[in-house]
Order: C-alpha cells, then structure tokens, then sequence
C-alpha cells in the first residue's frame, strides 16, 4: 500500500524528494538547476505555471543538446568546424549567401546532392563539415568518411559477404559527407562498389562531396569513361556546385603568419 505523502515539507527533505524524484524520472537537467531555478522564481515572483515552465524548458532544451551532441559524434567528422569560424572574406569564391541557405537544410530535406570542387586549402572540408554539423544540431543522420576510407570498407564487406549491409547502413543516413573524392585512382572495382553507395541514395538520401578534381579530371579517379558519367551524373542531378578556386587562402594565411613573425 502507498503511504500517504507528508504535506510541508522542510526544505531540505524536499530537496532530498526532488533528486530523489529526479533520478527516478531520469530528468537531470532539473535535478542539476532547480535549486538555481527555485531561487529564481523567488526572486522573480514567477507563478507555479512559470516555474514549472522554466523546469521544463531546461530539461527539453538540454535533452535537445545532447541529442545534437550524440549526432554530431556519431558523423564521425576528424575536427570540429563551424560556418561562423569560416573566413568569407578570405575566399571570395565562396558566396556566404548561399552557403546560408544550404544551413538552412532544406536541399537535404529533398534528398538533393552537394559538390565542393576546388583546390587544396581553399576551404572545401571545412565548408563540408560545418555544413554536416548543422544538420546534425537539426536532427538529420550524417556521416563523414574519406574517399578511399569509403572504397576500402566496401571492399573489405564484398570479400566478407557484407556488402549488401554495409552498403544499406551507409544508405541509411539523411547525409553522407564523402571527403577528398578525385585524391587518388581508384580501381574499377572500387567505383563501382562507391557507384553502388550512390545509387542506393539516389532521389532517397543527400550526398555531399568535396573534390580536388574539377568535374573533367575526374576520369584519372574513375578510369573507366561511362561509370565516370554516370558518378557525375548522381552527384550533380538537382545538385548544388560550388567551387571554392585555386587560391589556398590557408597558405596565404600560413604567409601572413610568417611574414608577422619575421617582421615581429
């Protein structure tokens, strides 16, 4: 039988109760602040609708959080990158306009495809990161991988029998990041096991890439010239390209840097 709860409590059994409460209920995050939020309220003369509110904006505002955090962690990204650290001024190919319309995620949202094509050090990873970073903080599924990273895994599951499962959880994802795509020559049994992973999210799921290649070299990547196309072809329908240039803006920053010191 419940026992009846006692009325007026003292305030430091009510805390002992909230906690206790709490755990119980598994809600941390007003575990962790109401004693601050309570103090709060007093001082604000907030009614017991208010109060509640607060406790239960914070605890929903830092499950929203934590989520965030899991997805990000879970895209695997090798750094942390964000669109507000990016230096627009520095690349004035790169057109701040429309990179904020892509972080609104709308192009994920209709399964359409991203291509960053520039050189090295014009801000290609950086752009494919912070872009995947932001719609993991809006609740879509990403993964990041390498190129020959990607290849290399669906090797290994075709000679292990696991391609079909390996290549359903890489389809599985709302956006799949490939980076440094056109680096080195890839066999023909390498791209056709990466045409697989695109065709399976052709229309149903994004892809974005970042290439060192523009779209013609991509033929010393992809040597065989009809799958080449056909790559091209998944990659750009419907797409977004955006090309970041030649000048390495992360060189001309390295310079700078260098001739500072000399001159310091």
């Amino acid at each position: 039988m419940t026992m009846p709860r006692q009325r007026g409590l003292t305030e430091q059994a009510a805390d002992a109760a909230i906690d206790s409460a709490c755990r119980l209920l598994r809600l941390p995050s007003i575990r962790n602040e109401f004693s601050d939020i309570a103090d709060r309220a007093i001082k604000d003369q907030m009614s017991y609708r208010g109060f509640l509110a607060e406790l239960l904006m914070a605890e929903c505002d830092d499950r929203a959080r934590r989520r965030s955090e899991r997805r990000i962690k879970a895209a695997g990204f090798p750094r942390e990158k964000s669109l507000r650290t990016f230096d627009f001024d520095a690349n004035p190919n790169i057109d701040p306009a429309t990179i904020h319309t892509l972080a609104s995620c709308e192009w994920i949202k209709k399964s359409q495809p991203l291509c960053l094509i520039g050189d090295s050090g014009t801000g290609k990873s950086h752009m494919l990161i912070a872009l995947g970073t932001e719609a993991a903080m809006k609740g879509y599924r990403v993964r990041y991988t390498l190129a020959t990273k990607l290849v290399n895994e669906l090797v290994e599951a075709a000679d292990e029998k696991q391609l079909n499962k390996t290549i359903a959880r890489y389809g599985r994802v709302d956006l799949l990041c490939i980076d440094e795509l056109g680096y080195m020559e890839l066999d023909r049994h390498g791209a056709e096991l990466l045409f697989q992973v695109l065709t399976e999210r052709e229309e149903k799921n994004s892809v974005a890439i970042a290439s060192n290649e523009s779209f013609g070299g991509w033929t010393k990547t992809f040597t065989d010239p009809r799958l080449c196309a056909a790559i091209v072809d998944r990659l750009t329908f419907n797409g977004t390209i955006i090309e970041t240039g030649t000048d390495s803006y992360r060189l001309a920053s390295t310079r700078a840097r260098t001739e500072q010191t000399a001159a310091g």
